[in-house]
């Protein structure tokens, strides 16, 4: 079974392989293959802070002179640092200084237990000196006690639910009473309530999820046997056990470094050596490791036997490691657990959920302050027309809350969720653009070339060549192919068959593919496991290949396809098998593997029936042209190979006596034993034997993007967004995939940043950064902490100005900061996208985040907001939905803003003409019937309007970026609503005075419904394109409306019901309350529908063709 290692961390004691009897002591991990180097200067600058205080970076063109290099010169740097006053204060300076205090508080009150080092015995919890944490899953936000005050406070928090909490509460003083208690009362219930049932759908979410993984069960070895713990059981010092049979072990990392390839570790050679599994216990061995880290790339410890004479010891690194949230694929691996809970890599990586807040959400809480101050406003100018009489202060919050109207509630209810504009997307990995699939494409040979379309003839010629095998040496299996002779075939042809089989050959062999066969059941539904070594049945049906680079796979597989097959690999030998099912072996003498400096891997090789040694290395072009012997074809054929968007390999080999080896070997191991500079000594040996390579060919590979990737990422930049992609792969990997997607584009410069360490090269590198102009910026994880630990601002404002930027070998945490960077240094708003659990706190800290559900699990899609399966649906839900949210909630919440600011102005009127009388208008029940069944249905069916179809959205993405000129919400568009609010609202009641002043007991069924018939035609005014839904609300509404004046009339009298001024049936009726009525309406209405036509006449908005 595959067990997922999402708990705790381990340090690999035993890797055992079920296929036979034997246990493998190796275990390859080919992406941490580690070299403790210490990376030489390039730069003659010292790291002194005081000098480089007096050089600081160059944030203009001012100040340049020829010489490029004069360190000296560099202008000091005017960075504009933000004034601490008054102003400040007042426009949110408060809740940084209110956010430090609590977060000193919380800091003193729950001070975090300092990480330490640690000593752990094999399979001894009990000796550990320290209490570890629990190794369970938490990610729930509130607790049983917590739930209510921390949801309360979230909503409370936001100016427009505090105030109408302050209000609703204040009904309960009778000298401050206006209405009915429900009238207060019932919509802030209703909006909590509704808030509380959503958090606690989302709780007991993540409480089952939690659960779920909590209760998984992992076997634990035990000196009684093995036996099965629950995840959240597990301790420090347990030996645990996780498997998948088959012949080796692999695991997999895509959940928390973004790899998608398969590794191999290396198990503890003391412990390899023990005839039986049960012996872990009779050793006295402990582990000795470093304090937790967030570093997922490296660990440091020691292993320890204190029963052997002398103590063995063994130094551990990442290659030891086992981090949760990897996943055991192959094999059987018997671990110490070292780190549980809240320690893990994954954890310490993983930032909390926060509550997040849309831009719309901002810009209306905004709005509503200034809704606040108008109210005040007013009802200290109606206490001053009084003339301050009596309990002034008592009528002036009377006043307030007879004008809390302006403020509606529903506002958030009717707004909802979803509303999102960005102007920064943040892509995490290359699986979004890419499957990480490799296909071979080309063969160039120097002066031959071979495509898709031509590889049957490669295959002919393998096939040719060790068919001749065949017929020379007879039944051989491992001897090489003998070429054919002068006479045989014209030269031409002769020296092409030989090259290609010479190139097919060293892509065999050069790589660090190892072929993995996969378990069936047999005929009593038992599994079996295909054993290599018992009796050499190779069954291509069962073999996959893995590797640390697709590339690798993708030559293995190619080779394959033509003839030669890769079928057996361990850490001395590697078999082929050639089409006629011979084998030929080889012993593998030395490994060099990949690294992003020296950008090639090599490996000799020595076939074991003739003797002969090979050295084979392939590698960038850049890295392999000083290697090579002489060639004029290359650098040509790798730029072409480059603008078909092909990776590109260079392919070598050099041919060794026995005696250049030995010489070799014996130089290689005194490099690798010495302590000083070690790494510069074994680097000078290997670049000894890198000489007047002969050059074999030239390889073309391209990586496979997901459907729609390349137009997806044309339309996000035609709508004005940048896109900077996070990902945890190579330089090389990393650079490719943005040139294929075309994030950046064919005739745009990259900028490769290049690898400091201290303050002095960061410095020099960031100039020399500066002076590029239009270019992309690809920089590593390494360097990117360096810049952003000493200029951190430069860094920041230097790379929003390119059109992209690729960040590589970025850990989750590193995600997270680059988007709160962003936060904090623009105005604008951050989108980041991932697809596996390495990138849940990049999309939880950003302002809002999307997961893709895919191959890779459904970690970041279960923490995102919003779930998507293919990249390419980012288009349509920023282009279509996105916009439509915007557009539509932009026009809702002004409007329903408008439909309480209008009978807000009808209430000062009425209240000034009654000597500015603190009495309502309106009973209670007409307001809540004004605000829900009267207004409520054409009000909200605006969520349907659109300006322009879908299909154009995404044709023309240029609309989307309107959306940041804040053309829909703006104070400018709030004041225009206010004033069409203070004329309709003066217009209905003093229309109803004047019009109606014979009929004044009728006041308020007059102005209420000219009120409802305007608020209508005010629906039907902002609605742009008409859904049959929108018209069935509207006559709904008038209907409902018509009703109540029936059945309804004791709440249309003026003032109390009490009064007895009730509504007389027969009076609306009647001729003249019709005209009249309809006349008041038409004077509200009439001159905003001249001002909407005019100026769509001579003013069109951008949309206007394109909706026509």
């Amino acid at each position: 079974r595959m067990e997922e290692m999402s708990m705790y961390e381990v340090i690999v004691n035993n890797i055992s392989s079920s296929a036979s009897n034997k246990s493998h002591s190796y275990c390859y991990l080919h992406s941490y293959n580690v070299l403790i180097a210490a990376r030489c200067s390039r730069y003659s600058v010292d790291d002194d802070s005081s000098n480089l205080d007096e050089m600081p970076l160059m944030m203009s063109e001012e100040g340049f002179e020829n010489d490029e290099n004069d360190y000296q010169t560099l202008p000091r740097a005017r960075v504009n640092r933000r004034r601490r006053g008054l102003g400040w204060f007042l426009m949110g300076g408060w809740k940084v200084l209110c956010g430090s205090c609590c977060d000193c508080l919380s800091h003193i009150c729950w001070r975090r237990k300092e990480l330490k080092a640690r000593t752990v015995w094999l399979g001894c919890p009990e000796k550990c000196e320290e209490k570890h944490p629990k190794n369970a899953i938490k990610n729930q936000k509130y607790n049983f006690f917590t739930f209510v005050p921390g949801v309360l406070y979230q909503q409370f928090k936001f100016f427009l639910n505090l105030y109408f909490l302050v209000v609703a509460c204040s009904q309960f003083v009778p000298s401050l009473k206006i209405g009915y208690l429900y009238t207060y009362w019932a919509p802030l219930a209703f909006v909590m309530a509704v808030t509380m049932m959503r958090e606690a759908v989302d709780e007991v979410r993540r409480f089952r999820r939690d659960k779920e993984m909590n209760s998984q069960l992992y076997s634990k070895l035990t000196m009684r046997g093995k036996i099965q713990v629950k995840s959240s059981d597990i301790q420090v010092g347990d030996l645990i056990i996780v498997e998948k049979v088959n012949s080796a072990c692999f695991i997999r990392t895509d959940q928390l470094d973004g790899e998608t390839d398969w590794k191999l570790k290396v198990a503890v050679c003391c412990t390899q050596r023990l005839p039986a599994v049960g012996d872990l216990f009779s050793i006295r061995a402990f582990v000795y490791a470093q304090r937790p880290q967030l570093d997922i790339h490296s660990f440091e410890g020691n292993f320890t036997r204190e029963d052997s004479d002398p103590q063995i010891h063994e130094s551990l690194s990442i290659e030891n490691s086992l981090w949760a949230s990897t996943v055991v694929a192959s094999g059987t691996v018997i671990g110490v657990v070292i780190y549980t809970g809240k320690e893990t890599r994954s954890v310490l990586n993983t930032s909390h959920a926060k509550n997040k807040v849309g831009l719309l959400d901002l810009e209306l809480n905004r709005l509503t302050k200034a809704l606040f101050l108008a109210q005040v406003v007013l009802s200290v100018v109606m206490i001053a027309l009084q003339g301050f009489l009596g309990p002034w202060f008592r009528n002036l919050f009377r006043f307030v809350v007879l004008f809390s109207y302006i403020i509606p509630i529903r506002l958030n209810v009717s707004i909802g969720l979803g509303k999102f504009q960005k102007q920064k997307m943040l892509i995490s990995t290359t699986r979004l653009v890419a499957h990480n699939e490799m296909v071979f494409k080309r063969l160039h040979l120097g002066t031959v070339s071979y495509g898709t379309d031509t590889m049957d003839e490669i295959q002919s010629h393998i096939i040719q060549s060790y068919a001749l095998v065949s017929q020379t040496s007879g039944t051989a299996s491992g001897t090489t192919p003998v070429r054919k002779t002068q006479t045989s075939a014209p030269k031409v042809r002769k020296s092409v068959s030989s090259r290609i089989h010479e190139a097919v050959k060293a892509i065999a062999l050069c790589h660090n593919v190892t072929p993995v066969y996969e378990s069936h059941a047999n005929g009593n539904g038992e599994r079996e496991t295909e054993s290599a070594e018992a009796d050499q049945d190779y069954i291509d049906d069962n073999r996959t290949y893995q590797a640390s680079s697709p590339d690798e796979v993708a030559l293995v597989q190619w080779t394959e396809s033509v003839g030669l097959t890769l079928v057996n690999r361990d850490l001395q030998t590697l078999q082929l098998k050639t089409p006629s099912g011979q084998i030929l072996s080889f012993s593998i003498l030395q490994i060099f593997p990949f690294t992003s400096e020296s950008k090639r891997m090599g490996i000799i090789v020595r076939e074991e029936s003739t003797g002969d040694i090979t050295f084979y290395m392939k590698g960038a072009d850049v890295a392999m042209a000083s290697i090579v012997q002489y060639n004029d074809w290359l650098e040509e054929e790798c730029g072409n190979m480059a603008r078909e968007g092909l990776r590109t390999l260079v392919v070598a080999k050099k041919s060794l006596s026995e005696e250049q080896y030995q010489d070799f070997e014996n130089r290689y191991t005194q490099a690798k034993l010495s302590i000083h500079d070690r790494s510069l000594k074994v680097a000078a040996v290997v670049e000894s034997l890198e000489r007047e390579l002969e050059l074999l060919c030239l390889t073309g590979v391209e990586d496979q993007l997901q459907a729609d990737v390349r137009p997806t990422l044309e339309l996000l930049r035609n709508a004005g967004i940048k896109i900077w992609m996070l990902t945890g792969d190579k330089l090389e990997t990393a650079t490719c995939i943005a040139k294929s997607s075309h994030l950046v584009s064919r005739n745009q410069d990259i900028h490769v940043f290049r690898p400091v360490s201290n303050r002095g090269e960061a410095h020099l590198e960031l100039n020399a950064f500066r002076r590029k102009h239009d270019c992309a910026l690809v920089i590593s994880g390494d360097s990117l902490e360096v810049c952003l630990k000493y200029y951190e601002h430069e860094f920041v404002e230097l790379a929003c100005q390119c059109p992209a930027v690729v960040c590589c070998r970025c850990s989750p945490t590193q995600k997270a900061q680059i988007v709160t960077l962003l936060q904090q240094h623009t105005d604008n708003r951050t989108c980041a996208i991932g697809d596996g659990g390495n990138d849940v706190s990049m999309i939880q800290a950003a302002d809002c985040g999307i997961g893709i559900e895919g191959k890779e699990g459904k970690q970041a899609s279960l923490a995102a907001d919003f779930s998507i399966t293919q990249f390419k649906h980012i288009g349509r839900l920023l282009m279509v939905h996105g916009r439509n949210s915007y557009k539509r909630s932009a026009a809702l919440g002004q409007f329903v803003m408008h439909r309480g600011m209008i009978i807000s102005t009808m209430q000062a009127v009425f209240s000034s003409i009654f000597y500015f009388a603190s009495v309502p208008l309106y009973q209670g029940f007409l307001m809540v019937g004004y605000a829900t069944i009267y207004t409520m249905f054409p009000v909200f069916s605006l969520v349907l309007d659109q300006d322009v179809k879908p299909e154009m959205a995404l044709l023309y993405p240029e609309l989307y970026k309107d959306l940041t000129k804040g053309r829909s919400l703006s104070f400018k568009t709030f004041l225009i609503w206010v004033l069409i609010s203070v004329y309709q609202g003066g217009i209905l009641m003093y229309g109803a005075l004047v019009l109606f002043e014979s009929e004044f007991v009728h006041v308020v069924a007059i102005s209420f419904t000219a009120l409802i018939l305007t608020e209508l035609l005010m629906v039907a005014l902002t609605i742009r394109t008409w859904h049959w839904l929108m018209v069935v609300a509207e006559f709904f509404s008038l209907g409902c409306y018509l009703a109540s004046l029936a059945f309804l009339n004791e709440y249309f009298g003026l003032g109390r019901v009490s009064f007895g001024a009730f509504l007389d049936l027969s009076f609306i009726t009647t001729w003249p309350f019709l005209w009249k009525v309809s006349a008041i309406t038409l004077v509200s209405c009439l001159p905003l529908y001249i001002i909407k036509y005019l100026k769509r006449k001579f003013s069109p908005p951008s949309y206007s063709k394109l909706s026509s």
